[in-house]
């Protein structure tokens, strides 16, 4: 499996958001951005990782960083998860797994003390230059987006 580290270079990507707008790696170049998967929409510990997302949105944009969280979930999902814990940053769908695979965040991991195929939630902060500048992965969701904000300060 695929692990990205610090320097290398991100994997392009071209997904849609919850309205059907592309963001791609390309679009975001000159700019820093995180970039966070997870599992799922509407389920505790994704819940609890994107209201924490959006609680500390404007320390990220005071830095100029974009936050933007892809999942498997479709637009629909995405837009009604939006709505239901008012966040304002872009959700990504990435249905066939293929940017999470690029990424090392979809693989075998362990759940409930059984091996699993499933999305491995990691986070990544990609620079300006389109290099990783920071990759953790497997991470609990309570407290990660302070040490994520916590890392760019």
């Amino acid at each position: 499996m695929t692990r990205l580290s610090p320097g290398d270079l991100a994997p392009d990507f071209a997904l849609p958001t919850q309205d059907g707008t592309i963001v791609s790696r390309a679009s975001l170049t000159g700019r820093r951005f995180v970039l966070y998967f997870y599992p799922a929409d509407d389920t505790p510990g994704c819940t609890k990782e994107a209201c924490q997302f959006n609680e500390d949105l404007s320390g990220f944009e005071d830095l100029g960083v974009t936050v933007l969280g892809v999942s498997p979930d479709d637009g629909p999902t995405h837009q009604r998860f939006r709505v239901k814990y008012a966040l304002s940053f872009d959700l990504l769908t990435d249905a066939r797994r293929e940017v999470m695979s690029a990424y090392g965040a979809y693989g075998e991991k362990t759940m409930y003390g059984k091996k699993v195929i499933g999305v491995i939630r990691s986070t990544f902060v990609i620079g300006p230059d389109g290099r990783v500048e920071r990759a953790w992965y497997g991470v609990r969701a309570d407290g990660h987006a302070r040490k994520v904000l916590d890392a760019l300060g």
